[in-house]
């Protein structure tokens, strides 16, 4: 596991959340996790597409249905306060929007 990776943040803000927010439910991505070829196949069945965001906190609040967050490491270069851009940022980004649109607050969230 490298240190500055996305897991090692996902990691220490799902401890940090247990530790402080017990009650605070919240479900993880594992998309960084090594997959067999089958199991990878697998899981793309399970879903509705790509670019779902790394955390997701079911907890409404004020006009939000829920939270989601596409961690991104304190290293990821910034321009304009957008991530730079490539295929896979901008299946994020579509993704972001479209739950946004659902009524969810989602966005990125770098370091």
């Amino acid at each position: 596991m490298k240190p500055n990776s996305e897991e090692v943040l996902q990691l220490q803000i799902s401890a940090y959340i247990k530790l402080q927010y017990p009650n605070v439910l919240f479900n993880c991505d594992l998309s960084g996790i090594k997959l067999t070829m089958g199991q990878a196949a697998k899981v793309k069945k399970m879903r509705s597409g790509k670019g779902w965001p790394d955390m997701f906190f079911p907890e409404p609040r004020w006009t939000y249905k829920g939270l989601f967050i596409e961690l991104k490491t304190a290293d990821k270069r910034l321009k304009n306060g957008k991530v730079a851009s490539t295929e896979h940022v901008r299946e994020q980004e579509e993704m972001i929007a479209k739950l946004t649109e659902k009524g969810y607050y989602a966005c990125f969230c770098c370091g």
